[in-house]
């Protein structure tokens, strides 16, 4: 039986809608999950001090990337893990190093394509500018982030007058050519946009030695359908698992779990997970060896620790279209506000096997709700997620799960409002679980 919408303890939808629009940027995502946590008593630690052994609730930020986890008296040197992992990152335009380009009279922002974006869903939308910069700061490298949320910049569509075949032949969109953002008018001068940036940061022209600044939907969050059955936002995939995942390790807190609850939320999912705050880096193999140290452990502890933990990758599931039903798997209906989605996958592309699937399942069960399994078409290519590589790097036993969605990778996504809740439920039983 489907359990009743599970409240959320940090406000519900109000707080999911907050958390999607005070993240931008994969920065401001790592931002707004520490000022949570930081609310709940976490404290922050260094990677590059020496760590206490106090048992506690602690987290660590690099770059995109946070991980958190919480220990408490009970925890030993071989308590297995429980962890949530899910990414921060999603499909976007990215501001070239030389940014400052123009036509026809118009001043433009050169852009890079980041990840699979579906292109289309970025046209005539008001697009504000997020990111961070680095500042040259009396000799020392200082990080900060930046947030111009009102319309800055768009990418008009050409006309159908002009484009008379689209009817025919649908859009064709060039990435260096037609996703080129206009700004203003006049002609375009080198460092301008860097000269705006740093009147926008309140800091001096010319100290901004580096940025990772990217284009953003100014389109808030919101209810929608005539019963306020589903819920509009961008960046659904993958913040709406990054919020489930810090509220669920809040929530988890709060008892005494025999596992050590941990949540992992990774930048550059979108393109791969390799690099320094990716899922394929050492972050997580690293903390969790600290953390296992901090009890008093070694490697070997570690060892037996890891052979006891299992994973949850949360990222978002394919929903059944409406008018794509053919390109779905037929026997796998998968529905808005059908509750959690457990993701299969024969050739690996999903890290599920039967026993995660199971163990997953149970928590699940255990929150009263039921689940749903998704599987490609068999003559389709699957994606994938940090669920692999997570299970690759640890040996440990994942599955894939999340909440089903439409629209994934557009500027402008879409999910069930009753599912939500849901998940977070589902996530807070498995990071309580025995």
């Amino acid at each position: 039986m489907m359990g009743a919408m599970t409240s959320q303890p940090a406000g519900g939808p109000a707080d999911l809608f907050a958390y999607l629009d005070g993240s931008p940027s994969p920065f401001h995502a790592v931002g707004s999950t520490a000022s949570r946590l930081g609310a709940a008593g976490f404290v922050e630690r260094d990677e590059a001090a020496a760590w206490s052994t106090d048992p506690g609730r602690w987290f660590i930020r690099r770059g995109g990337s946070i991980v958190a986890w919480v220990t408490t008296e009970r925890h030993r040197p071989t308590s297995g893990f429980r962890v949530v992992g899910a990414h921060t990152d999603s499909p976007n335009l990215r501001v070239k190093p030389g940014p400052d380009t123009g036509r026809a009279g118009h001043r433009q922002i050169g852009v890079e394509i980041y990840g699979g974006v579906l292109l289309n869903s970025w046209l005539d939308r008001d697009l504000g500018l997020s990111g961070r910069i680095v500042l040259d700061s009396d000799g020392s490298l200082d990080e900060t982030l930046l947030l111009v949320d009102r319309p800055l910049m768009r990418v008009p569509q050409l006309a159908i007058h002009l484009d008379r075949d689209i009817t025919q032949s649908g859009l064709q969109l060039n990435p260096q050519q037609h996703l080129v953002p206009t700004w203003g008018l006049g002609t375009s001068s080198p460092g301008e946009l860097m000269d705006f940036v740093a009147d926008q940061a309140g800091v001096g022209p010319g100290s901004i030695l580096g940025w990772d600044l990217m284009l953003h939907d100014l389109t808030p969050a919101t209810l929608g359908g005539v019963d306020d059955e589903f819920i509009f936002s961008a960046r659904l995939d993958n913040l709406l698992s990054c919020h489930s995942a810090t509220v669920a390790l809040v929530s988890a807190a709060g008892g005494d779990p025999d596992a050590i609850p941990v949540i992992c939320l990774f930048d550059h999912e979108e393109v791969g997970s390799v690099s320094a705050s990716g899922a394929s880096s050492s972050m997580l193999p690293s903390v969790l060896e600290r953390i296992i140290a901090t009890l008093g452990g070694g490697r070997d502890e570690l060892h037996v620790a890891l052979a006891g933990s299992a994973c949850v990758s949360a990222d978002g599931a394919h929903g059944t279209h409406p008018n794509y039903a053919d390109r779905h798997e037929p026997d796998h209906h998968i529905a808005l506000n059908g509750g959690p989605v457990i993701k299969h996958n024969a050739n690996e592309r999903y890290a599920t096997n039967g026993t995660s699937a199971a163990m997953f399942a149970r928590a699940c069960r255990d929150a009263g709700l039921d689940v749903q399994h998704f599987v490609n078409r068999a003559d389709m290519p699957c994606g994938s997620t940090i669920g692999p590589v997570t299970a690759a790097r640890l040996g440990i036993d994942t599955v894939d799960a999340g909440v089903a969605q439409l629209a994934m990778h557009s500027a402008r996504e879409m999910v069930g409002s009753a599912d939500p809740a849901r998940f977070t439920g589902a996530l807070t039983a498995f990071l309580q679980a025995d």
